[in-house]
């Protein structure tokens, strides 16, 4: 039975729901071999900043006869580290780690990277994605003496790694893990850097003055003018340590299954992935939208910042004006104090305002990289009609949103995603566009270049690459409802 129309008017969010996109797990760097170690590893999450926002941390070594030093926080890198605590994180190894939860609650507690102390020496971990197999990780290690500090899946690897695994040490333990992870490790003579065998989640090599480097995209090297030398294979464990760099190959094969939505939307421009630069394949992106959905129209309007270069290709191929008429607020920090409830949509206005003579009188395109609840879009179908369009249609440079995803990224409940609960006319009438046009599976593989059976697809086809049982979806659910009634209780409703 299709919804309704009613079925589409969805239940009042919590502020932080009305982000305006889905957020990422986190991003992380490492470093070996460097004076300042830390100084880089600062600047390489500030390149990475994009990929997590509420955390923010650096775990530094200078070698096997010293106690790791450590600095993390909530907030913003800039917001977390002064000059004087990158001065106390001496050594010549780091590895660094920003964070957006998904399993785990928001608070400092969680906040990456972790370090432990095992027989095997002092550990540090910064993790990227979710293991699908953590409720019975979890459950077995407890039920063997371990105790947990924090909420997040991520700890499970350290306890993992602290059991004896006789000759296998590391790799043994690594085996026993599922789902999607890049991993930074820093030990007492080694920087370890490992992805999993779908590789879900990015991670590549540097190397800067002999130092090699690990990070989640290549755009960190860029700022800290390093090389940019490879990316991490799926499956593949870096080990870097005096001796230079080496990989071992533990996991067994499995189908390539990387996040396509790294593609469309988490992965900055300037990156490199798979040997594509992603700003090209947005562009090839939106031309295919284009082709896919033409439009008669006076201006193509981006959505700033991640509809922009899709824009430049729908613009491009149509040969319509291409007009920036959403001007960004950049200075929307996370502490930012939430308006009354008397101003309608201010935490939509105050992230993009509008330019309204621009588009008075116009017939609009609005291009955007996706559609997860339809709250921000209709704000922005909502400001333009206020401001005089004459017509707005609504393009989208992805396929509709209607699955969870169990592999680190925080997407709502299914029953949360508008195109799960909606059909595609129910969606533009919700949105009060005149017309809305979804880039289609193929278009937006094809626009990679790469073949389909290289991603995951999952959270638009409900093709899940690797299986996730019951117990992982109650796991993942009771953490979301464990961070939501937090926000509940400290902050107010929005009408």
């Amino acid at each position: 039975m299709k919804p309704t129309r009613e079925s589409c008017i969805l239940p009042p969010l919590l502020p932080r729901e009305l982000k305006t996109k889905p957020t990422h797990e986190c991003g992380v760097f490492a470093v070996f071999g460097h004076p300042d170690a830390a100084m880089i590893a600062y600047y390489g999450l500030f390149a990475l900043q994009h990929r997590g926002q509420e955390s923010a941390g650096i775990v530094s070594s200078k070698g096997s006869d010293s106690p790791f030093a450590m600095h993390k926080s909530m907030g913003l890198v800039a917001q977390v580290f002064s000059p004087g605590d990158l001065e106390r994180l001496t050594g010549t190894r780091a590895i660094g780690h920003v964070r957006y939860s998904t399993t785990g609650s928001s608070n400092v507690k969680n906040a990456q990277p972790f370090v432990v102390s095992t027989a095997r020496g002092q550990l540090a971990i910064g993790h990227n994605g979710n293991l699908v197999n953590a409720a019975q990780l979890r459950e077995e290690l407890e039920a063997k003496g371990s105790i947990f500090q924090t909420t997040v899946d991520s700890e499970i690897i350290l306890h993992l790694l602290a059991q004896p695994y006789g000759n296998g040490g590391v790799l043994s333990a690594l085996r026993r893990i599922e789902g999607a992870f890049s991993v930074v490790l820093m030990g007492e003579r080694e920087i370890i850097g490992f992805r999993d065998p779908h590789g879900f989640r990015p991670l590549c090599i540097g190397k800067k003055d002999g130092a090699y480097m690990l990070s989640s995209e290549s755009c960190a090297f860029d700022l800290i003018q390093a090389q940019f030398i490879r990316e991490v294979e799926p499956g593949e464990v870096v080990i870097i340590d005096n001796a230079g760099i080496r990989s071992e190959f533990p996991f067994r094969t499995a189908r390539s299954a990387f996040c396509i939505f790294e593609y469309v939307y988490f992965a900055r421009p300037d990156s490199t992935i798979g040997g594509i630069n992603v700003s090209k394949v947005r562009v090839e992106m939106g031309r295919a939208l284009a082709r896919q959905h033409p439009v008669e129209a006076d201006l193509v309007v981006p959505v700033p910042d991640s509809g922009i270069y899709a824009s430049l290709g729908f613009s491009e191929e149509l040969g319509i004006p291409y007009y920036p008429a959403f001007v960004r607020n950049h200075y929307i920090g996370r502490t930012f104090i939430q308006p009354s409830q008397h101003i309608r949509d201010f935490n939509v206005r105050v992230k993009l305002n509008l330019i309204g003579e621009a588009v008075k009188d116009k017939r609009v395109v609005v291009v955007d990289d996706s559609i997860v609840r339809g709250t921000t879009a209709r704000s922005r179908v909502v400001n333009l009609r206020e401001a005089g369009a004459a017509e707005v249609h609504m393009r989208i440079s992805c396929p509709p949103h209607k699955h969870a995803c169990y592999y680190g990224i925080d997407f709502p409940d299914p029953e949360k995603l508008l195109a799960n609960q909606c059909t595609l006319d129910e969606i533009r009438k919700y949105l009060g566009a005149d017309s809305i046009g979804y880039l289609d599976p193929a278009g937006m593989i094809r626009a990679t270049g790469r073949p389909e059976k290289d991603f995951c697809t999952a959270c638009f086809t409900g093709d899940y690459p690797v299986p996730y049982d019951e117990k992982f979806d109650k796991y993942v659910m009771e953490k979301r409802a464990g961070r939501a009634r937090l926000l509940d209780k400290e902050e107010p409703r929005l009408l």
